[in-house]
């Protein structure tokens, strides 16, 4: 496999205005996606955004990045654009997207929802974690993934669903929305309209099991916080202290 990793990160944000530029620990936010994607050392990486500031504070760092339009309709759009500008000639054939408000992701994290593409027949490859907290496995804001145990701690996705499911004794399953795509199913993907399923339950990855395509997840340890409000900010601040100290 030749990847590339691919950040998105756009400026709009309503709960959390200017999101991407908010400080951590004298960086902006994009920074630190952009320092754990490094940190994964499996592919060049790549900042996709809409506004200047944001390419400009990620080549401050010595990282590259690349202006896409405003307009797209999700994070996959966005980075299809951007894939087609720094790979016209298409040498890469994965190109594994990570959210860029995952501060604290970790690059074992990021290695793992790529290993599912060693596997031929997989079109997606992307991560999940146990749901240890009661109230998770109501909550509509955590999307559970429903799959097949393969072994190894790797599963075939059967479906993604914001309710409480399978049904039954046994783990729930918190999917982390971190994707590595083949590039071949990521063109695919993008041409074909939102699908039923992807409407109503609003999550993208259902379009892709709705045509078809095959995703696979590996279970990791954790769950990198998404940063959405000023109180997620401050607890990506104090979750990386440690990990700023140590780099002093």
């Amino acid at each position: 496999m030749k990847p590339v990793l691919l950040i998105p990160s756009r400026l709009a944000a309503t709960r959390l205005p200017n999101k991407p530029l908010a400080d951590i620990h004298g960086e902006p936010m994009i920074v630190a996606v952009w320092r754990r994607a490094m940190e994964a050392d499996i592919a060049p990486v790549w900042i996709a955004t809409d506004t200047p500031a944001i390419a400009e504070a990620v080549r401050a760092v010595g990282g590259q990045a690349v202006l896409t339009q405003p307009d797209h309709p999700s994070g996959s759009d966005r980075v299809f654009e951007a894939l087609g500008r720094i790979d016209p000639d298409h040498n890469y054939d994965v190109v594994i997207n990570v959210q860029g408000d995952l501060p604290t992701v970790t690059p074992a994290t990021i290695r793992a929802a790529a290993a599912p593409l060693a596997d031929a027949e997989v079109a997606i490859g992307t991560a999940v974690a146990p749901i240890l907290r009661a109230e998770e496995r109501e909550a509509s804001s955590v999307v559970k993934m429903v799959g097949t145990p393969l072994g190894g701690g790797r599963f075939r996705a059967l479906y993604f669903t914001r309710a409480q499911a399978p049904w039954g004794e046994g783990p729930l399953y918190h999917h982390i929305g971190l994707y590595a795509w083949r590039t071949t199913a990521l063109a695919r993907f993008v041409a074909m309209p939102p699908s039923p399923l992807e409407q109503r339950e609003k999550l993208e990855q259902l379009r892709a099991l709705e045509a078809g395509m095959r995703i696979d997840a590996m279970e990791v340890a954790e769950v990198p916080l998404g940063v959405d409000t000023p109180e997620d900010l401050e607890r990506a601040r104090v979750m990386l202290a440690n990990k700023v100290a140590a780099a002093h």
